[in-house]
């Protein structure tokens, strides 16, 4: 009895699993391919790398942006014309940091998939375990973020980060970069808590300097590996070092992960000794080392606006000046959320609260377009709207950092995607239950 009652147990345990993980299967279908060009009329299109255009017009064949342009509309060109009657056009948001596709449900384990088992994986890729059918995709969608960088984490060298656009039947659909990038969790090397004192002053500590020794092993194994292997080409493939190929050789990033100014500057210094081309995610205190950064050009993506200061005697809106104290001392930085995967959908308001306090509209919107696309290396196809850039971008009623504006149109690669989500669906379905009751207008 008590092996069947555990065997029941298990096979009910495993059905919960399962419908957990089916419940949050989104029901939006992907875009249909682009079927002829497209002209866009009547909008204010805001490019972002150029002035805004009134009255503007904008061509799209081919998944891409062929033209755009003022004033009278081209000739020559046989079109389907929608006409957007003074609605702003702007780029797809761009999310430089997520966990996007790889977390559904916190309280479910089995829905996490951007923690590989091991501490050095660089072999792990991200976009393969992305599901395409997350419901939270869609409620991002909903909120024009179009792109975004999807990271693994959990180790030291937990994998690739990949490049994602957010709709597609499959992640080989959604990958715009599959590889984009190397990961890494940099070790804590000063005192941590409320209780530490900034400015990277804090005591270095022997595990912060064992995880680095590990670092500097596991990358002179790949190199040792990568020279054996260019002077034999029979050489057995070992995807671990194969995997660290690009970024050892220089031709993408890592993303290392550092929030204190020990950290970020040991970083740095140790990116730089090894020619490595460097992004540090994280950032909290990156202003305190902001000349290493310059020297270096290492750019900062900044996790989020919306968190309590980094030491108890900070000033209280020190996360919300952090962009603009970046962009006085001249360092490059976007920025990017710092919540869970379902609340991903708050970049803007992130963006919005930089420009209230201290940033300028522009700086805030080029933070999360242009600035965010080419920090994670899709800046020549995506961030802004120029012909030959992909024709990734959303149709708003107004500005997109303002909280009461909504996106009413999206389009990836010319393809219009759908803006309904879960949440859309709740919102109708209790607006309609408040109608009914008469306790809101029809």
């Amino acid at each position: 009895m008590r092996v069947a009652t555990r065997t029941a147990l298990i096979v009910a345990m495993s059905l919960a699993s399962l419908a957990s993980v089916a419940q949050a299967q989104s029901r939006q279908v992907p875009g249909a391919d682009q079927d002829g060009p497209l002209l866009f009329k009547d909008a204010v299109i805001h490019p972002v790398s150029s002035p805004m255009i009134e009255q503007g017009w904008m061509l799209v064949e081919d998944g891409r942006i062929s033209a755009i342009g003022g004033g009278e509309l081209p000739r020559g060109t046989r079109s389907r014309v929608i006409n957007l009657n003074g609605r702003h056009v702007y780029p797809g948001l761009v999310a430089a940091d997520s966990l996007l596709g790889l977390s559904e449900t916190g309280a479910v384990d089995v829905t996490h998939d951007y923690d590989e088992q091991g501490s050095i994986t660089p072999e792990a890729r991200a976009v393969v375990a992305i599901n395409p059918d997350s419901d939270i995709i869609p409620v991002t969608r909903q909120a024009g973020i179009l792109t975004a960088l999807v990271v693994p984490s959990g180790g030291r060298l937990p994998g690739k980060a990949a490049a994602i656009r957010l709709d597609g039947w499959t992640w080989e659909d959604l990958a715009i970069e599959g590889d984009a990038g190397l990961v890494i969790e940099w070790p804590g090397t000063e005192r941590s808590g409320w209780g530490r004192r900034g400015g990277g002053g804090g005591a270095t500590n022997s595990g912060a300097d064992r995880n680095i020794e590990e670092l500097n092993r596991t990358f002179d194994e790949a190199q040792a590996w990568l020279n054996a292997r260019q002077a034999d080409p029979a050489l057995p493939l070992d995807s671990r070092w194969a995997a660290m190929a690009p970024a050892i050789e220089g031709t993408q990033p890592v993303f290392i992960k550092a929030s204190t100014a020990g950290q970020i500057a040991t970083a740095v210094a140790w990116a730089k000794g090894r020619n490595l081309d460097a992004v540090i995610v994280g950032g909290e205190e990156a202003d305190r080392v902001a000349n290493i950064l310059i020297e270096a050009d290492v750019p900062v993506v900044v996790r989020g606006t919306h968190r309590y200061p980094v030491a108890r005697h900070e000033a209280v809106d020190e996360p919300h000046t952090l962009p603009r104290r970046l962009r006085d001392l001249g360092v490059r930085f976007c920025i990017a959320p710092r919540d869970r995967p379902a609340h991903l959908r708050n970049l803007p308001h992130h963006a919005a609260t930089a420009v209230a306090n201290g940033l300028t509209p522009d700086e805030g919107l080029r933070s999360i377009t242009i600035d965010a696309a080419e920090i994670i290396g899709v800046g020549d196809r995506l961030g802004s709207l120029e012909p030959g850039k992909a024709a990734t971008f959303i149709v708003t009623n107004g500005d997109p950092l303002e909280m009461t504006t909504q996106v009413e149109q999206a389009y990836i690669d010319g393809r219009a995607v759908e803006l309904e989500s879960r949440q859309s669906e709740l919102r109708d379905k209790y607006r309609e239950k408040y109608t009914r009751q008469g306790r809101i207008a029809s």
